[in-house]
């Protein structure tokens, strides 16, 4: 054994320490910077009203007559709330000093169904219903009677709600700016559940049993919103009307105003710079 080896690193010790502590200090940096910007999410039960008429042509063909859907998903809405603090939550100094509200989403923002032919596929003058599932055919309404292929179908309207996620990002301009600081809020609704439309066609109008039982039935179903749709929300300057370095808290709203979830400390002003 080399009788200088404990000497040596003896003396190269500190040195190597030190350069393992300023290489993990850099990497720390590094991750820092990486998330600086503070990402608020919030699982959210989205409202939505569907809207759908349809047209029916060909209703003597075999093997079905054609049928066209067309109208609109409306989304009821987001919106955050940004609360300006002049101390930390909690503390006895804690007071309010300044709050906005801020759509991302308007309440009524609609998603088009595009208008699509389905062949029914039925056979002769069927009767149709139509129903909205999500991307794992779980209903999100009922079966809908829409009329007798002959007769001209009725509209429809219905209400359900969409498992969504929302998230926001923000940042800070000059925290020093009296009224300011001026913060900038982005983000995005992401809507985790799919939705079609289920076209059902029927040889009589008795689905659910008795001496008419249905015995010829077919579907055919058209995608609306795949899963996982995302909707971005563009930069939105908020103006906080505090001026220093104040604590800043978001909460979401739903359209109407209510919170959802809880409030999260996003940081001070001069941490999202």
């Amino acid at each position: 054994m080399n009788r200088f080896a404990p000497t040596v690193l003896a003396l190269l010790g500190p040195a190597v320490i030190a350069g393992c502590t300023e290489q993990a200090n850099q990497q720390h940096d590094i991750l820092a910077a990486v998330v600086a910007q503070p990402q608020v999410t919030q699982s959210y039960a989205m409202p939505v009203h569907a809207t759908a008429s349809a047209a029916t042509s060909g209703c003597d063909n075999s093997p079905g007559p054609y049928v066209t859907v067309s109208g609109a998903l409306a989304l009821g809405g987001l919106g955050t709330r940004l609360t300006f603090t002049n101390n930390q939550k909690g503390t006895h100094s804690y007071s309010v000093q300044a709050q906005h509200d801020v759509s991302v989403i308007p309440a009524g923002e609609a998603i088009t169904i595009p208008k699509q032919p389905v062949l029914g596929g039925a056979g002769g003058n069927p009767f149709i219903w139509l129903q909205l599932v999500d991307d794992k055919d779980a209903p999100l309404t009922g079966e809908i009677y829409l009329g007798r292929c002959v007769q001209g179908l009725m509209s429809l309207a219905a209400d359900f709600t969409l498992p969504s996620s929302a998230l926001a990002v923000v940042f800070a301009g000059d925290c020093t700016n009296n009224p300011g600081p001026y913060i900038t809020l982005s983000g995005a609704l992401t809507l985790n559940a799919g939705v079609s439309a289920k076209l059902i066609f029927r040889n009589n109008d008795n689905p659910v049993g008795g001496p008419h039982e249905a015995d010829v039935t077919t579907s055919v179903k058209i995608e609306i919103i795949p899963p996982g749709e995302t909707i971005q929300f563009p930069k939105q300057p908020v103006l906080g009307g505090v001026g220093g370095n104040p604590w800043i808290y978001l909460q979401f709203l739903t359209g109407g105003g209510a919170t959802i979830g809880a409030e999260y400390l996003v940081g001070r002003c001069v941490q999202l710079v």
